[in-house]
C-alpha cells in the first residue's frame, strides 16, 4: 500500500467531510489547509438549528432550478462557505491557505475565497459557473482540477 501524497491525503479528508452533507442534490466537502495543517472543514447543508433538506425536501428540486443558477433559492450553505465561517467563528486565520474541495466553487464562494485570502484551490469535479473561474483567475487564485481517485471518475470513493 503506497503512502498518499499530502494533496491526496487532504482531498480524501474532503471526501469524508462530504459524507456529512444533507443536501439531496450534491454532497460537497471542503478542507482549509495551511502548512500541512487542517484549519477548518465544511460540508454543504443548512445553518445550525435549521431543519435539513433531507427532512424538508429540496426547494431547488421542487422549483426545478438548474444547477449553477439561483443560489439564493436554497436552505443550505456551500461547503466552502461553511469552512470559511467555521474558521471565522473560531478565530482562525485562513489567509494564505489552500482549499481542498470535492467540487469547484460557485461565483458566490469564489468571491468569499478571494476576500478570505485563500491562494490555491484543488478540486475533483467542475461546476457550471464560468464567472467563478474568471474571477479566481483575475484575483490570482490558482484553481487546479485533479483526479485523486483510482477510477479517474473524479468521484470520491
Amino acid at each position: 500500500m503506497s503512502r498518499p501524497s499530502w494533496d491526496e491525503y487532504f482531498m480524501e479528508i474532503a471526501c469524508l467531510v462530504a459524507r456529512r452533507s444533507t443536501c439531496l442534490r450534491r454532497r460537497v466537502g471542503a478542507v482549509l489547509v495551511k502548512d500541512k495543517n487542517i484549519l477548518a472543514t465544511g460540508y454543504n447543508g443548512t445553518p445550525s438549528g435549521i431543519r435539513h433538506c433531507d427532512e424538508t425536501g429540496c426547494l431547488r428540486e421542487q422549483q426545478q432550478v438548474p444547477s449553477g443558477q439561483r443560489h439564493e433559492l436554497c436552505r443550505g450553505l456551500h461547503a466552502e462557505q461553511n469552512a470559511i465561517i467555521q474558521a471565522a467563528k473560531h478565530g482562525i486565520n485562513i489567509s494564505g491557505s489552500t482549499l481542498y474541495c470535492t467540487n469547484s466553487p460557485c461565483v458566490i464562494c469564489s468571491k468569499m475565497i478571494i476576500n478570505a485570502g485563500i491562494r490555491k484551490i484543488f478540486y475533483r469535479q467542475g461546476y457550471p459557473d464560468p464567472l467563478s473561474r474568471l474571477m479566481l483567475e483575475e484575483a490570482g487564485v490558482a484553481a487546479v482540477q485533479q483526479d485523486f481517485s483510482n477510477d479517474n471518475s473524479g468521484e470520491c470513493r
